[in-house]
């Protein structure tokens, strides 16, 4: 367990802790709940079916406003607890797929199982069918201090995510492909995730007009206020997604040529992305023998709608998380994140009054590379003067990495590109969890050292009487680099006022664990990012913290909605700041649409998460069920 001393270091002089905004409020504490929640801590994330079924979760509150949150129905709680149930029951969760399909092919059986379908896990997991039907969750969330991820939850079958191109496409030219009659799906896709950036946008404008930023034009450049963000799963974004799987080969064969001690040949598969690597796709005039012209002109067309989306959200405010994928996607997806956040998360005359960082990547801590990946991320990111979004998740494609990787190896049909000889996740869950809280510790230590650089340059600036440079030091502490000097200034004015640098290091932590959750909070404060109220809550006596409003618009936790709602009030119950600390993710789109998602997402988690989460969840349920009914 984490022993957390609730103390403010030297360093938390030097922030802003507010002391009127928002308290998070339920029951839990810091050091007493980690304690006395040992048992808890041991269940991992969350159940294979809570997984299976991402809901849309928001929050809706002022700045000024406690939490004023109804308590759960007897319904709600009555279908919870049939929905874990029902993922309790071994091989259940591994059969619902084919169960779902045989069912849903017979007349007169397809209406009745959607209808079980969608009063059961769609209302537990899915915020609605539309992204406009969201708004009075997102209003509930608020209230709840909590923020919202948006994601619409249409997929690309995997069967035809992995299918090669049609013979018809792949004789086409790249100048000259006509549309395609699949490719509306996806289209369809494009525009509703603009549509999606709209509504999170006119939310978050609904919130300052009753809040205290007085114009929605100063509200939008405020995005790392905002907390209702979209995120995208780019197979969706394609009508063939084995674009991104050659793609990605393609990169993976580039490396053969670099020189051994260069850092992306040290990555360990699927690696770590250049510069270049999209040359191909949007230079090239040869196209290479592994990408045919129809999937380059596809891929052109992907990035186009990727910059489309991208300077929607900006003009909106909205921050767009790209999620991550299958490895033998990853190389394609981290290239094009990468062209992304260097385009929108640099900063330039025309958007200097912006939040950064826009763009966030998805780091999996189940891949062995994310440690060394996320280091050098942070350093490509110094060095080019791009603000690094990460979000930091364990990962959900655990079973299938490892059949693929022991498929390639004994020479039997597989989607692995991996050349490295150990698969590319760890074998062991210990491993992931290890991994997971490293980078916890790096991420909140870079945290730590863009506020002291951004607090340096914003005094040196006001208070310097020449135009000698500010040096920028928020990565020295992972690579030793030379810290950045203290200006001669007397203590009372180290405040940093409103403007302040823009943030150049956030991240998003993407878990349903208590220990990890800790941690996070044990971080902030040993690193003087947060620092003790004096308030206690609950019957514990848990200690509340109180997050300095630079480290609050750096650091949230993302978890997804209808899943771990204790552990979720937990966090929000150790928190005052300025904006909501917790987002919950929140995935919406017809039933029909969805039911792919669900059925994935339960079969993908179900062998890494177990079904202790279910019964916990089942557990929790109950106990609620039997408080409302007899007090």
């Amino acid at each position: 367990m984490f022993r957390v001393r609730l103390r403010s270091p030297p360093f938390s002089s030097r922030l802003h802790f507010p002391t009127n905004h928002r308290r998070f409020t339920t029951n839990g504490s810091l050091m007493g709940t980690l304690f006395s929640r040992r048992a808890a801590a041991r269940v991992t994330l969350l159940t294979a079916s809570s997984l299976a079924l991402a809901t849309t979760v928001y929050a809706d509150s002022d700045v000024d406003m406690k939490p004023s949150v109804s308590p759960p129905s007897l319904a709600s709680m009555v279908r919870a607890y049939s929905v874990f149930a029902m993922c309790s029951i071994p091989g259940l969760v591994e059969a619902s797929p084919t169960i779902l399909s045989a069912l849903s092919s017979i007349p007169g059986l397809k209406q009745i199982t959607e209808a079980f379908v969608r009063v059961t896990f769609f209302d537990q997991f899915v915020g609605a069918d539309t992204a406009d039907e969201t708004i009075p969750l997102l209003r509930t969330l608020r209230a709840g201090n909590k923020g919202a991820i948006f994601a619409y939850s249409v997929e690309v079958d995997q069967r035809e995510a992995t299918a090669p191109a049609s013979p018809a496409s792949a004789g086409s030219s790249s100048g000259s492909v006509a549309p395609k009659p699949e490719s509306d799906a996806h289209k369809r896709a494009v525009t509703e995730m603009i549509h999606s950036i709209d509504v999170a946008g006119d939310f978050e404008d609904e919130v300052t007009r009753n809040g205290s930023i007085s114009t929605i034009s100063e509200a939008r450049k405020c995005t790392n206020e905002r907390t209702t963000w979209i995120a995208l799963k780019l197979t969706a974004l394609l009508p063939h997604a084995q674009a991104l799987i050659d793609l990605s080969a393609h990169i993976v064969n580039s490396r053969k040529t670099l020189p051994g001690s260069s850092r992306e040949t040290m990555v360990p598969f699927p690696g770590f992305p250049r510069t270049d690597d999209l040359d191909v796709v949007l230079h090239s005039r040869s196209n290479p023998s592994s990408l045919t012209p129809a999937q380059i002109h596809d891929l052109r067309e992907l990035y186009s709608d990727l910059v489309r989306i991208c300077l929607h959200a900006r003009e909106r405010g909205v921050k767009v998380i790209i999620d991550a994928e299958y490895s033998w996607y990853q190389p394609a997806v981290d290239a094009l994140t990468l062209a992304l956040m260097r385009e929108f998360n640099s900063p330039t005359p025309s958007n200097g009054g912006e939040v950064q960082p826009l763009i966030y990547a998805t780091f999996q801590a189940y891949l062995r590379r994310t440690p060394m990946q996320l280091v050098l991320w942070l350093e490509d990111a110094r060095k080019n003067n791009y603000a690094l979004g990460a979000k930091l998740v364990r990962g959900a494609y655990h079973p299938h990495e490892l059949t693929a990787h022991s498929s390639a190896s004994t020479g039997q049909p597989s989607l692995s590109i991996s050349p490295d000889s150990e698969p590319p996740v760890w074998l062991e869950k210990r491993d992931t969890d290890e991994a997971y809280n490293r980078c916890i510790g790096v991420l909140i230590r870079a945290v730590k050292e863009d506020i002291e650089r951004s607090s340096t340059k914003t005094v040196a600036i006001r208070a310097a009487k020449d135009d000698a440079p500010v040096k920028r030091g928020w990565f020295s502490s992972i690579l030793g680099g030379t810290a950045i000097p203290s200006p001669r200034l007397s203590e009372s004015s180290l405040s940093i006022p409103q403007s302040a640098p823009a943030p150049m290091i956030a991240a998003l932590f993407g878990t349903h664990n208590w220990t990890s959750c800790g941690l996070i909070l044990q971080e902030l404060v040993r690193n003087g990012l947060a620092g003790e109220t004096g308030r206690v809550v609950g019957p514990e006596g848990d200690k509340v913290v109180r997050v300095a409003s630079e480290a609050a618009e750096r650091v949230v936790i993302g978890q997804l909605y209808g899943m771990r709602d204790d552990l979720t009030d937990w966090v929000v119950s150790q928190i005052v700041s300025e904006t909501p600390f917790v987002l919950k993710y929140v995935p919406y789109g017809a039933l029909s649409e969805v039911m792919p998602y669900l059925s994935r997402r339960a079969i993908e988690n179900n062998s890494v998460l177990g079904a202790s989460a279910a019964r916990h969840e089942r557990q929790r349920a109950g106990r609620e069920i039997r408080r409302l009914l007899f007090g």
